[in-house]
């Protein structure tokens, strides 16, 4: 016996409120993505070519990360 039934469609409708409040959502998140790859650029900036070496990184791969750590 099913203790949920997802059988049944739900008649959800989008008001401007929920369109509003998902695109200040949005942005909200891309602009945290944006901070945090500036702060990791930052931080992986500031490491030597021996500590970047020593955790398996080079001097090319900074932006490469951080573009990643937006996405």
């Amino acid at each position: 016996m099913a203790l949920l039934d997802f059988s049944r469609s739900q008649n959800v409708s989008v008001t401007a409120a929920d369109w509003v409040f998902g695109t200040v959502a949005n942005v909200i998140a891309a602009l945290v993505g944006w901070n945090d790859a500036r702060r990791t650029r930052d931080a992986l900036s500031q490491l030597s070519a021996y500590e970047l070496d020593d955790i398996g990184l080079t001097g090319a791969d900074i932006d490469m990360i951080s573009r990643h750590a937006r996405m």
